[in-house]
């Protein structure tokens, strides 16, 4: 019986990348979590906002795998060792969902367009494929690079979103810069909206 693990966008910590072989159809990425971290083989794990499977572990790190359709239509494709990456656990049933139902599941990418200073923020702007605008709206959620965050004005082709520095300080977006790319996970809820609207 298959299952679909869920996660909360509330990134737990962040690993680094130490190993990355394979080619372009089959990449294996081996990652080095915080010390502490117990992960299992066979355990879903969301890295950079992709729902991932743990293959197998060793020496505290663990490695998963990328097919050719995941590395095309997400950043992992660009990790290379010495990457940093969000790390969150899949939810458990009694867990608290303290951001928004996450499935792991990368809809497209976006690139940084601007990044700048509100008083103890930042104001971080991504342009998207258009078709994606009309699943992001004004105090919705959306999943960046597996973080949750609420957006703060869209626009017909992007959305904004503001970062505390708590959270810059403790996911791989405070490292990021205009140009830069970012996975993004729309709101669930409004894609199970759009289809009951069709039918």
């Amino acid at each position: 019986m298959s299952h679909q693990p869920m996660f909360s966008g509330i990134i737990e910590a962040t690993g680094i990348v130490v190993a990355v072989r394979g080619t372009g159809r089959e990449r294996s990425v081996t990652i080095e979590p915080p010390s502490g971290w117990r992960l299992a083989d066979g355990e879903s794990v969301s890295v950079e906002g992709v729902c991932s499977t743990v293959q197998r572990t060793s020496k505290g790190a663990f490695e998963v795998v990328y097919m050719a359709e995941t590395l095309k239509r997400t950043t992992l494709g660009a990790l290379v060792q010495g990457s940093r990456v969000n790390l969150e656990r899949s939810l458990r049933l009694n867990g608290m969902v303290g951001g928004h139902l996450v499935q792991g599941h990368v809809d497209t990418t976006a690139g940084i367009t601007g990044i700048r200073k509100t008083g103890s923020s930042r104001i971080y702007s991504f342009k998207v494929p258009g078709k994606f605008m009309r699943y992001i709206i004004e105090k919705g959620s959306v999943a960046v690079d597996g973080v949750s965050l609420t957006v703060v004005a869209t626009t017909a082709s992007g959305f904004s979103v503001s970062l505390l520095m708590y959270t810059l300080s403790r996911t791989t977006l405070g490292a990021k810069r205009p140009g830069g790319r970012v996975n993004i996970e729309v709101d669930l809820i409004a894609k199970y909206v759009e289809r009951l609207v069709r039918r």
